[in-house]
């Protein structure tokens, strides 16, 4: 493991990860920093605390929204419709075994 310093938000923060995935977790800081920067300059939330929930909300909106390439397997399906689907699937064999399990 590899120890990288970052400051988001214009703290300081001492991070360790596989030399491979530094580039990947300096980006995702670069992208964190810019977002909380960006709502903190808006005026509208002031505390640190509140600064993150809000980007981590977007942050979330924007990993579910990111759909698969249209040519895959997932033919263009949303993250977050392929996570609902698989909650789905996984509550009707959930019910199945449990449905199953009182004939026994």
């Amino acid at each position: 493991m590899e120890r990288i310093d970052v400051s988001i938000l214009g703290r300081d923060y001492s991070l360790a990860c596989a030399p491979e995935e530094k580039a990947a977790l300096q980006a995702a800081v670069r992208h964190v920093d810019q977002l909380m920067l960006r709502i903190k300059g808006s005026g509208k939330v002031s505390s640190n605390e509140r600064i993150a929930v809000m980007a981590a909300i977007q942050i979330a909106s924007e990993m579910l929204a990111m759909k698969a390439a249209p040519d895959g397997p997932l033919g263009g399906l949303a993250v977050g419709d392929f996570k609902r689907k698989i909650e789905a699937m996984n509550h009707l064999l959930d019910e199945a075994i449990s449905g199953q399990e009182r004939l026994v």
